[in-house]
């Protein structure tokens, strides 16, 4: 029986939803946030600081817990949508995992649960189902945020033939309440809710509501087989469907979908706008890439396995929209 979980990135939005499904559980949680950042302890949650890069921040954290039925679900890492592996992400999300790999070997962690993407899963050629596989390479995948995750799950599997028990999840597109504009589609709903959005892409993806990836990461924690991979997916959704379940929920236009080509010939430019205005553009060339590469990946491993079910995205475009309309009055 798991008595504590160690949560690393606690203020994120997949860690988050996962300590708001742990409160009901008889357990203790630990979430670990930045030292620049702040969160109340509540109930059987009680966060600390410490920077995973930075390994001796992380002592407190793994003091005083009984290692033997203490779970490590490392949830923290930077996303990008550019092509640039920046010295910051490559510390979070490759020496940042490692530094948790050697602090689960040193504590005597029980098991180590680790939140990878199936971006670090290679596409292969094609267009087919994509399912798990237990070897990463950087040199496989496209983008500077799959890349490092790819070169992270290949640390954690090589852990585990040193003997660590450990297991791998790759969730695909993740949305849902609770994130209030640091993913992307979250992004492109509120454009759209705010009558910004002139409209879409003629692409598509797999997207997942967070709260059934965190469903899936709690379950893979119980029940998940030392050493395996589980894709936490949904099913792929064209993005012209994207814009009728938002049109479904908040009325207005039918938005138009340009092609993938007019669209990427304009990529350059909106990066140049949001590097010069310093905002994030909506669409960059690594995004696109994304929109018309392979998004069919299979989830009947976690299914099977542990008990895996998404939900329909119509409801997580309802419920997002609805925790986005309360979240903008309450910021009035």
């Amino acid at each position: 029986m798991i008595s504590t979980y160690i949560i690393t990135g606690a203020n994120g939005h997949v860690a988050q939803t996962i300590i708001g499904k742990l409160k009901s559980e008889e357990c203790q949680v630990r979430g670990l946030i930045l030292p620049s950042e702040s969160n109340n302890d509540q109930d059987n949650v009680k966060y600390y600081k410490g920077d995973i890069t930075k390994p001796d921040t992380l002592k407190d954290i793994f003091t005083g817990i009984d290692s033997q039925t203490t779970v490590v679900i490392h949830a923290a890492g930077l996303i990008t949508i550019g092509n640039e592996i920046t010295k910051a992400l490559y510390n979070v999300n490759v020496t940042g995992t490692k530094n948790v790999i050697d602090a689960c070997r040193e504590y005597g962690i029980c098991r180590l649960v680790y939140v990878s993407s199936v971006h670090a899963i290679s596409e292969g050629d094609g267009v087919h189902v994509i399912r798990e596989t237990s070897y990463f390479s950087s040199k496989n995948v496209e983008g500077a945020y799959a890349k490092t995750k790819a070169e992270a799950s290949q640390a954690v599997m090589d852990a585990v033939q040193d003997g660590m028990d450990a297991v791998i999840v790759h969730p695909s597109g993740i949305l849902g309440p609770g994130d209030d504009g640091r993913n992307h589609i979250t992004q492109l709903i509120l454009s759209y809710m705010n009558g910004k959005l002139l409209g879409g892409v003629n692409g598509g993806y797999d997207f997942v509501d967070v709260r059934d990836v965190a469903d899936g990461i709690i379950a893979a924690a119980q029940k998940g087989r030392k050493g395996e991979c589980y894709i936490l997916s949904n099913r792929f959704i064209p993005i012209p469907d994207l814009m009728m379940y938002l049109k479904r929920v908040l009325g207005g236009r039918k938005k138009i979908c340009f092609p993938l080509g007019m669209a990427k010939a304009m990529a350059p430019v909106f990066e140049w706008i949001g590097k010069v205005t310093h905002t994030r553009p909506l669409f960059t060339r690594y995004s696109l890439h994304t929109m018309e590469s392979n998004g069919r990946f299979s989830h009947d491993k976690a299914t099977m396995e542990l008990g895996y079910s998404p939900r329909d995205m119509a409801d997580t475009i309802r419920d997002t929209v609805a925790y986005l309309q309360i979240k903008t009055r309450t910021c009035l």
